[in-house]
């Protein structure tokens, strides 16, 4: 039976359209899933949308619409995300389905029974933006680093607490056991330090009578649950939990989120299923941000990025090799329509994509030819990559590994130019190339993999054609 593997990305709220970061992120977990199928294992990736909280009660009041029908009409949109970027995720998961629900309140029970949640009057300030209480320490000048477009509020109620407290050892040691629990280091450092300085219990509940758009609290009419404490419990509600005790046998799995998400994906959500008794993911990998023309994106200064939009100019596979390529893993990077241009024009339609058309020539003037004549030299430089590639890709260095993949490409273009095969009738040259190309489309599946697919199909026509 083959070993399981599953993935999560974090859920955007649906108030807001699709946006380049979360693109990158779930391409990102798209590799790794794809990665996992080609060696063998059964895969099971997740990714949904994130639809409760005020934020969306107070769109949805704006927008004259009931709560359920305005996010019954945003979901489709990142649903939709599948067809234009290509991805092979095989669970879309809501946090206002039925499933969800009764998983959220489960895990409450849980925690419940288990003496992690208590009831207290409290007086927060608190960011709607980022739907989380805010201490003096992360404000400035007295507003969230992430909405200063937003005041924060100051809110006083009785409200369930989870006692977040309780745990500061047992994520100290989560960290220091579980191997490269999070990734890169620095952001394990980050939550380290924050943990290690003292954690606070927080509240999990809302009146229903001031925001009613939650999961109702198990036993208590009056109040729903916090979004968070609800949207997190999505990363196991599609695996059959708690009906299947074993979560069909897919939980423990990884988890991919931006590094806004840090605190709330490495320690919030891990001191909630300790509290549970239930196991912690295997790891989380921490992404960084993407800025426009090395600034914030934001709908005021027009610099927001379309990922569909890019997709319709440059194609699905030009998008995804760009996110992967020019912007690394988990440091913040730039994205620029002309950086994407010479990227498309140099990296796929001038190396890749002239190889390609180069080899196809080379074959159908030569006929088939055999593996056994491949050359030491190029079999050497093709093993050479792939155990470069796999290293950095082992790391989540996709960057690197496609940095790998990329000089092969150049060095089979260069060795096509010197061995001149039209000319010379050197068969050994073509048998090379061909199976150099043959072994490379590998690599490149889980990055590009309908370009992977046309170039095993032997497609005719230009992979990049030439940008208008």
């Amino acid at each position: 039976m083959p070993k399981k593997f599953y993935i999560t990305t974090t859920t955007p709220y649906v108030n807001g359209e699709p946006h380049i970061g979360f693109a990158k992120e779930i391409i990102f977990a798209d590799v790794i899933a794809r990665y996992h199928r080609q060696m063998g294992e059964e895969v099971r990736f997740n990714t949904g949308t994130d639809e409760h909280g005020q934020k969306i009660y107070e769109k949805a009041l704006e927008m004259g619409k009931a709560p359920q029908a305005y996010v019954d009409e945003l979901a489709p949109r990142f649903e939709a995300l599948k067809g234009p970027l290509n991805l092979s995720f095989t669970d879309f998961s809501r946090t206002s389905s039925d499933r969800h629900k009764k998983a959220a309140q489960e895990l409450w029970r849980r925690c419940d029974a288990n003496g992690y949640i208590y009831k207290a009057k409290q007086k927060i300030k608190y960011c709607v933006g980022c739907e989380l209480e805010k201490t003096d320490s992360e404000l400035e000048h007295g507003r969230c680093p992430i909405h200063l477009d937003r005041d924060l509020e100051t809110r006083e109620e009785e409200n369930y607490f989870f006692k977040f407290s309780a745990f500061q050892d047992k994520l100290i040691a989560l960290y220091n056991n579980a191997e490269h629990f999070v990734v890169p280091d620095f952001r394990l450092e980050e939550i380290k330090k924050f943990v290690s300085e003292g954690l606070r219990d927080f509240s999990i509940s809302r009146l229903k009578s001031k925001m009613s758009w939650g999961v109702p609290v198990p036993g208590d009419d009056e109040h729903v649950m916090f979004v968070w404490f609800d949207a997190l419990v999505i990363y196991i509600s599609p695996l059959g939990w708690p009906d299947q005790a074993d979560f069909g046998g897919w939980w423990p799995g990884m988890q991919v989120c931006g590094k806004d998400n840090l605190r709330q994906q490495t320690a919030i959500w891990q001191a909630m299923l300790m509290a549970a008794g239930l196991p912690n993911s295997t790891q989380v990998a921490v992404l960084g941000f993407i800025t426009s023309g090395g600034t914030k994106m934001s709908k005021s200064l027009g610099n927001v990025i379309d990922p569909i939009a890019m997709v319709a100019k440059y194609g699905t596979d030009a998008l995804r090799y760009f996110l992967m390529r020019e912007i690394t893993s988990f440091e913040d990077g730039d994205f620029t329509e002309a950086v994407m241009q010479a990227r498309y024009t140099g990296d796929l339609a001038n190396n890749l994509g002239n190889l390609v058309s180069r080899v196809a020539k080379l074959k159908s003037l030569s006929g088939e030819t055999t593996k056994q004549v491949v050359s030491p030299l190029v079999l050497k430089k093709i093993e050479d990559t792939k155990n470069e590639y796999r290293k950095a890709l082992n790391d989540f260095k996709f960057h690197e590994a496609l940095a790998r993949l990329w000089e092969l490409y150049t060095f089979a273009n260069v060795y096509i130019n010197e061995k001149a095969p039209w000319k010379t009738e050197d068969a050994q040259a073509v048998a090379s190339i061909a199976h150099l190309l043959q072994e490379s489309t590998i690599l490149l599946e889980p990055f590009l993999p309908d370009t992977a697919s046309k170039i095993r199909n032997g497609t005719v026509g230009p992979l990049f054609p030439k940008l208008n």
